[in-house]
């Protein structure tokens, strides 16, 4: 049983259709990451999943229960505002401050509940995020571009903090990614969007498949490259031979 479903679900703002036909899935303790260039409806596609956008056809399925923790564009959150990091875990539902403390232990912040949020780096503002995001012990994680505006220590950092939560809660993972040519290694499967699925399959399998190159272009000789743990470097050249792409029909005509 899938905690989260789409099938065949198209999104139209007016007359436009943002989404078309999409059918995806997320198994529980899964990490599903979607990429896409600007405008191909990454957001969308997570705002329909949370129920907060609209589907013009097809349906969404959702787990009876599930919790899902939602972690937002950092970008979104009002940096001015002036409130300490305890009280905003506190909103907007009030939580005990043992709750509190050991969600921040968690992601690596234990000890900054006074301090002001608009004094935070971005990195700590992901983890303070993704703590809140924690505290209703999701059984899904929702994630909207979580490392945008991060330098690549900062990315790998939190990509590490990603698969330690997953390791401890079993939470699934659902991430849109707005880095077209890094994709966390313990993905166990990437979706190329582009208002439509383009293909889908694991981080290796997804990485040589045309349709990824034809939509992202060769940025890195146009493969994907993967963040990996250090002690991940004797697997990278390890074949998966059960591997296989899934590709869709709605591909556009390269030149």
């Amino acid at each position: 049983m899938s905690l989260l479903s789409a099938e065949h679900v198209c999104v139209r703002y007016g007359d436009v259709e943002v989404l078309h036909d999409i059918s995806l899935s997320v198994a529980p303790g899964e990490i599903v990451t979607i990429l896409g260039p600007n405008g191909s409806g990454k957001s969308t596609l997570l705002r329909a999943l949370l129920g907060i956008v609209p589907v013009a056809e097809g349906r969404m399925l959702r787990q009876a229960g599930l919790r899902i923790g939602y972690v937002p564009q950092k970008l979104a959150v009002e940096r001015t505002m002036p409130i300490t990091v305890r009280r905003f875990l506190s909103l907007p539902v009030r939580v005990s401050d043992r709750s509190a403390k050991e969600a921040l232990v968690r992601v690596g912040m234990e000890g900054l509940d006074d301090q002001e949020l608009s004094d935070l780096s971005g990195g700590q503002l992901q983890r303070v995020l993704l703590a809140r995001a924690l505290l209703d012990q999701p059984g899904l994680l929702m994630l909207d571009e979580p490392t945008q505006g991060l330098d690549q220590p900062g990315e790998a950092s939190f990509y590490r903090l990603i698969e330690e939560v997953r390791r401890d809660t079993g939470a699934a993972v659902l991430m849109v990614s707005h880095d077209l040519h890094v994709v966390m290694a313990a993905s166990d499967r990437v979706i190329c969007l582009n208002g439509h699925i383009c293909c889908e399959g694991t981080p290796r399998v997804v990485s040589t498949a045309p349709e990824y190159r034809a939509l992202f272009g060769l940025g890195t000789q146009g493969a994907l490259a993967l963040y990996r743990h250090e002690h991940d470097h004797d697997h990278a050249d390890g074949h998966h031979h059960q591997d296989h792409p899934h590709h869709h029909h709605h591909d556009h005509d390269h030149a």
